[in-house]
């Protein structure tokens, strides 16, 4: 059988990733395709640059519109990141006819809804497991392995370099700035590292996760975003001693009762020590789903990088590759369910949302302040977990106090702190961590 012939758009880190699995693999990929997939155009400005790397391989162009243009082409690679360009060429690659495969996790969260609505209406498939948590499969099993279940939440560490800073701050006891420089000089954070250290990256992520795991269309502008920048080393430091680790974490869930939703966000949270996804260090990426069928599975795995990277994405190959002659209305949905079956369901804002806190405040060392505190969260109807108060030293005319809470809606809470915050005893701004048991 003629092998299908695939055309790749941006040959960066993960573009050469793919060109090296593809060339090393290629008798075990062909087996488990049924057919060859040969890499034979690639797109790259600097053209000498992309020829050296794949030689006579495959012919290069400067322009990606040469590669949609080509008729012999039947699956179109983009990798050149961002929603402007990649948005066009996308487009255009649907409307010429072709399949796609992406690794673009801002393309889909903000114009999901739109790329894989042409898709349908012109028979095509856009796959897209490389766009979240690198080399581990999460949206295949999110789409098809946990199809039977009901899903209740989605948990995710799911950008490396916050997960390395935060690693690093625990275990050295060091501040962020001081971290986020040596993650730099490491490589583990770009030069310009605002997408990953303010929670956008990873927001992008949990949004299409969101979307499979509810069949909802994605909603990137209805997430809540919160990086890691204000972290405290002492925070991480008090969590610890409760028996808590901070991650920053990419979480939705289903809400319903009462008040009914899914929601949707990114922020830093303390999660307990026992928990496997607590344990997860350095620039590793892991996700815990929630089912309830399977109860709670977990997948763990290399988020970036140009080999796991690519490995998502030659798997996004195969499957196209064995779809490719099947009748569009019985390929998997795109977001796993069937489009006309997507449902409008509302996505929560953050002052509905229901989870515990940590809070820490500084205060003056006297009698009564602690009384005073307690009774304005009584009075809120928010119940205290645990409490643990820094022992001052001789001389010190103020001390940290440490409170975690039971479950409340956080617009409860931020009412609470404002009257707190209020106090002339509480000396500096009040610390809020989210906290998440995941049991």
């Amino acid at each position: 059988m003629k092998a299908i012939q695939v055309g790749l758009m941006g040959l960066g880190t993960v573009g050469g990733g793919v060109f090296e699995v593809l060339r090393r693999n290629q008798e075990e990929i062909t087996r488990r395709a049924g057919r060859g997939i040969q890499l034979t155009m690639v797109s790259r400005r600097d053209v000498a640059k992309a020829q050296a790397l794949v030689g006579e391989h495959a012919t290069v162009v400067a322009d990606a519109r040469e590669i949609i243009a080509n008729p012999a082409i039947d699956i179109v690679v983009e990798l050149i990141g961002g929603t402007g360009i990649a948005r066009e060429l996308v487009l255009e690659a649907i409307a010429a006819g072709k399949h796609v495969v992406t690794a673009n996790k801002a393309l889909l969260a903000v114009h999901g809804t739109e790329i894989f609505a042409a898709a349908r209406a012109r028979g095509v498939m856009v796959a897209f497991e490389a766009a979240v948590a690198g080399g581990i499969p999460i949206i295949k099993a999110l789409r098809e392995g946990l199809t039977a279940n009901r899903i209740e939440w989605v948990v995710g560490i799911i950008n490396g370099t916050t997960n390395f800073i935060l690693s690093e701050m625990r275990a050295k006891g060091l501040d962020f700035d001081v971290v986020l420089k040596e993650a730099q000089r490491l490589g583990y954070a770009e030069a310009d590292p605002t997408f990953d250290i303010e929670g956008v990256d990873a927001a992008h992520k949990a949004t299409i996760m969101s979307a499979i795991a509810f069949g909802v269309p994605v909603q990137f502008d209805k997430a809540y975003v919160e990086g890691i920048t204000k972290l405290n080393a002492a925070d991480i430091r008090y969590a610890e001693q409760l028996g808590y680790r901070i991650k920053l974490l990419g979480i939705t869930k289903r809400r319903s009762g009462a008040v009914e939703g899914i929601e949707l966000r990114v922020h830093p949270t303390l999660v307990p020590a026992k928990r496997l996804i607590a344990n997860v260090e350095g620039a590793m990426n892991a996700v815990v789903v929630q089912g309830d069928a399977v109860g709670s599975t977990l997948y763990y795995g290399k988020g970036a990088g140009a080999e796991p990277t690519a490995s998502s994405v030659i798997a996004d190959l195969v499957d196209i590759t064995r779809l490719h002659t099947a009748d569009p209305d019985h390929r998997v949905p795109h977001l796993a369910f069937q489009p006309g079956a997507l449902q409008d369901t509302r996505i929560l804002s953050i002052d509905e949302v229901v989870t515990a806190f940590y809070l820490r405040l500084q205060v003056k060392d006297q009698a009564g302040v602690l009384a005073r505190i307690t009774a304005i969260l009584a009075e809120s109807d928010i119940s205290i977990d645990a409490l643990l108060q820094r022992e001052s030293a001789e001389g010190e005319a103020q001390t940290d106090v440490i409170i975690l809470t039971h479950d409340t809606v956080e617009g409860r809470m931020n009412k609470a702190i404002a009257q707190m915050q209020a106090l002339p005893t509480v000396l500096a701004p009040i610390v809020r961590i989210r906290k998440e048991e995941l049991s």
